[in-house]
């Protein structure tokens, strides 16, 4: 792309194009969408390079509402999740590496330098995150102790922990119970960062317990499941829980049966 149509580009309104393709799982149009970031923030930091050399002032150049290593880093952030969730992993990694070390752009304000940090710091989450999903075990002890020093990052850890439970040879049993405190002040406080990982950390809890035969804390999951797919009007979700639910009525207790019935009500009113 010209670098006279890349310097026209809103760079923030690409951010919001990235984090609404995120929203609606469109990983292809964020791998699209962040190379173009990436392309122009690269653009924009050459010319201030050449603005710099010539011994003129950077107000001549393009002016954005953030530090530029913020389009560097966001831009590999995406692309990374992207690869991750379409099962590239390897591309994934690499990404990561690229806003894990973002440290040799030059001309860092101290808001950069910041930014730096916290892109260290999320490359760091997410390369345990991804170690895990490929089955490395053996870093699993490390990232509980992670996840107990950072507890803002308990409800994506445990909902990769979970997937992974369902890809490699896994017993997490007790290290769940060492975090199911945490995760009844999530159900209770409704106040969650990101709903979508407390609905799929209950979902994917609600499938491990099914199948380890524990059928009353997986229908007590299914039922939190339900409730939060409703109020997200996630209907595809909706239909797996209820699916879920069908195949463990049996199991279920009257008062589970009737919660259950009360939030298929709520649905038709």
């Amino acid at each position: 792309m010209r670098s006279s149509i890349l310097k026209s580009l809103k760079p923030d309104i690409m951010v919001e194009m990235l984090e609404n393709a995120f929203l609606s799982e469109n990983w292809d149009r964020i791998l699209n969408t962040s190379d173009i970031l990436f392309s122009y923030a690269q653009c924009i930091y050459e010319e201030r390079q050449d603005l710099k050399s010539k011994g003129l002032p950077l107000s001549l150049g393009v002016v954005m509402p953030h530090s530029l290593v913020y389009y560097f880093g966001f831009s590999h952030l995406m692309r990374g999740i992207a690869h991750q969730k379409q099962g590239h992993y390897n591309q994934a990694r690499e990404c990561m590496s690229k806003y894990a070390d973002l440290g040799w752009l030059d001309g860092l304000d101290e808001e950069g330098l910041q930014l730096v940090e916290e892109f260290r710091f999320l490359a760091k989450t997410n390369l345990y995150t991804l170690d895990i999903l490929v089955g490395k075990t053996d870093q699993l002890e490390e990232y509980v102790v992670f996840l107990q020093d950072y507890p803002e990052e308990l409800l994506p850890g445990l909902d990769s922990i979970l997937q992974a439970v369902f890809r490699h040879v896994m017993n997490v049993y007790e290290l769940l119970r060492t975090f199911a405190q945490q995760f009844t002040e999530f159900g209770e406080s409704r106040e969650e960062a990101n709903p979508s990982y407390y609905y799929n950390y209950c979902y994917y809890l609600a499938v491990y317990h099914k199948r380890a035969g524990r059928h009353s804390e997986a229908l007590e999951c299914i039922l939190q499941c339900i409730i939060l797919a409703h109020k997200s009007h996630n209907d595809g979700d909706f239909r797996n829980c209820m699916a879920l639910f069908e195949s463990l009525r049996d199991r279920a207790t009257e008062e589970q049966i009737r919660q259950y019935q009360e939030v298929l009500t709520a649905v038709l009113e």
